[in-house]
């Protein structure tokens, strides 16, 4: 299933490691401080305990956020460069 993944760390160094973690499980970042990618519900629970230890001060959060058909169907996402939640394949014709 489609996750997205959001977080705000204070610490620069425990940011950086997160983003490392996320992307060693194949998420992509989409934003400075979000990645999407397919979290199978094995792979979620094992993120979610790993990302634990980077809350370290009272504002730091991070959000796993598995996203459902309708979800991705009714999402609106405003961006000049053109970011989509959902990779769509491009079938090229020669």
């Amino acid at each position: 299933m489609l996750h997205l993944v959001v977080y705000d760390i204070t610490d620069d160094a425990n940011r950086t490691k997160l983003a490392k973690l996320l992307e060693r499980f194949g998420l992509e970042r989409v934003q400075y401080s979000a990645f999407r990618g397919e979290l199978n519900p094995n792979d979620r629970d094992v993120l979610a305990k790993r990302v634990d230890k980077f809350i370290k001060d009272e504002n730091d959060c991070i959000f796993i956020i598995p996203l459902c058909k309708r979800c991705l169907e009714t999402a609106v996402v405003v961006s000049v460069k053109g970011v989509e939640l959902i990779k769509k394949s491009k079938v090229e014709f020669y």
